[in-house]
């Protein structure tokens, strides 16, 4: 393997690649090696639970899609492929039906490549990254290392691209990493932002901590505007001769206020009512999700107990 590639390209990698890598193998892993129960480490037979073999670190495949532009690629999103170890192939007919679907809702992207985990690119990947080659002649390979490394600063990811060299007089085809940046959007950056500082540290909820910030934000602005209306009495009262006129106060007064925001344009009501109804639009579309994912569940619930009912007394038609 060489030790960087001689090709030229820049590589562009966005946040939403990475999560989907992180999230295909996690569910995988979990899936694998679910939980363990408080009783599993009783050994009836009396044998030492420390001699049981450690469970095998799963590996996933997928595809990842993007745009190229002369030299510049840039890799926008993934989705998750179906590998079969005895072949070391991926399902063809599962690849083509998800080209198929992503390409109709993001006619622009093209499948720049795939993904994998592990430490390091294996000979076994070579034989996948050929048989991309008739969909992308010059596929990227991106490689996620899920293992957790303290000491490590950067983003365990690696993009690998293919070079032809000859060894030993053979022209052979050999993984050369290139270097990359990470490219967000907007949309990324408030997700990843949101993310970062909603995760549960002390063991509550990210909703309630959510509900704690939005509380403070109402706090300020509730404070901010309950002093103003005091400046804006002050100021009524001083007008009709209540109070005595301090120049002194009153310079500092205009110096608050020339502190404020001019809201009163009309470029700022078109920005205001578009973040409005976007803002509307996500919480609904949150809304939707919450009830989806409880409808989810009470699937589940549903299905697992009309197993054990089957299986204790017999499938019974349901009414």
């Amino acid at each position: 393997m060489a030790s960087s590639s001689s090709s030229g390209l820049t590589f562009k990698l966005h946040p939403l690649v990475i999560v989907n890598i992180s999230d295909h193998y996690t569910r995988v892993k979990s899936q694998m090696h679910p939980p363990i129960g408080p009783h599993a480490n009783d050994n009836s037979n009396g044998t030492d639970g420390a001699t049981s073999l450690p469970p095998p670190v799963p590996r996933v495949y997928g595809c990842v899609i993007g745009i190229q532009r002369g030299r510049t690629v840039e890799i926008f999103n993934s989705f998750e492929l179906l590998y079969d170890p005895s072949t070391h192939s991926l399902d063809r007919s599962f690849l083509e039906k998800k080209q198929d679907l992503y390409k109709k809702v993001f006619p622009n992207f093209y499948i720049l490549g795939w993904y994998s985990t592990g430490s390091d690119a294996q000979e076994s990947d070579m034989h996948i990254h050929k048989a991309l080659m008739d969909i992308n002649e010059s596929p990227v390979y991106v490689l996620l290392n899920p293992s957790i490394n303290h000491a490590q600063k950067d983003l365990p990811v690696t993009i690998y691209e293919s070079e032809l060299h000859v060894i030993d007089g053979i022209p052979q085809l050999i993984f050369v990493r290139s270097n990359y940046t990470i490219e967000t959007v907007e949309a990324e950056r408030i997700s990843v932002d949101h993310v970062a500082h909603l995760k549960p540290s002390d063991g509550g909820s990210a909703a309630t901590q959510l509900a704690a910030h939005l509380t403070g934000i109402h706090s300020a602005i509730k404070m901010l505007n309950s002093r103003i209306r005091v400046l804006h009495y002050y100021l009524l009262a001083m007008q009709k001769g209540d109070i005595l006129c301090e120049n002194s106060l009153l310079r500092q007064v205009s110096s608050l206020l020339r502190r404020l925001p001019a809201i009163e344009s009309e470029k700022f009501q078109d920005d205001f009512l578009m973040e409005y109804n976007d803002t509307l639009l996500i919480t609904y579309l949150a809304m939707f999700t919450n009830c989806s994912s409880t409808m989810n569940e009470l699937v589940d619930k549903f299905n697992t107990a009309y197993d054990r009912h089957s299986r204790r007394g017999g499938r019974t038609a349901f009414m």
